[in-house]
C-alpha cells in the first residue's frame, strides 16, 4: 500500500520562508497527480497546488507567485516551498498522492498526515 510521510513546516514570521516534503513509499506504485491541500481552524480543507504528470502546476489564487510546487525526478517526492508567508496561510497541509498500485484497479487517493504552518505576524 502506498504511505505519504510529510516532513517540514512549523513556525515562521510572517514574510518568511517554509519548505515542505512529502515522500511515498510501496512496493509498485506510480504517482500521477501530486497534490497540497491545507486545512485552517473552522475552515474547509482547500487545495493549494497541484503537479500532474505532465509537469503542469496549478495554484490557488491566494498563493499564486507565493508558493511553488515541484517534485524529484523519480517521481516519488514532491515539495512545497512557501515564501512571503502570511498569518492567513497558517494551516495544517497535507500532501495528497493520485496513485496507481499493484493488484488494484484504477487510482487511489493517498493523504499524508498533515503538518502544522504557523505564519506570525
Amino acid at each position: 500500500q502506498v504511505q505519504l510521510v510529510e516532513s517540514g513546516g512549523g513556525l515562521v514570521q510572517a514574510g518568511g520562508s517554509l519548505g515542505l516534503s512529502c515522500a511515498a513509499s510501496g512496493r509498485r506504485f506510480r504517482i500521477y497527480g501530486m497534490h497540497w491541500y491545507r486545512q485552517a481552524p473552522e475552515k474547509q480543507r482547500e487545495l493549494v497546488a497541484t503537479l500532474n504528470t505532465s509537469g503542469s502546476t496549478n495554484y490557488a489564487d491566494s498563493v499564486k507567485g507565493r508558493f511553488t510546487i515541484s517534485r524529484n525526478n523519480a517521481k516519488t517526492t514532491w515539495y512545497l516551498q512557501m515564501n512571503n508567508l502570511k498569518p492567513e496561510d497558517t494551516a495544517v497541509y497535507y500532501c495528497e498522492a493520485d496513485a496507481w498500485e499493484s493488484g488494484l484497479s484504477g487510482l487511489q487517493e493517498v493523504w499524508g498526515q498533515g503538518t502544522q504552518v504557523t505564519v506570525s505576524s
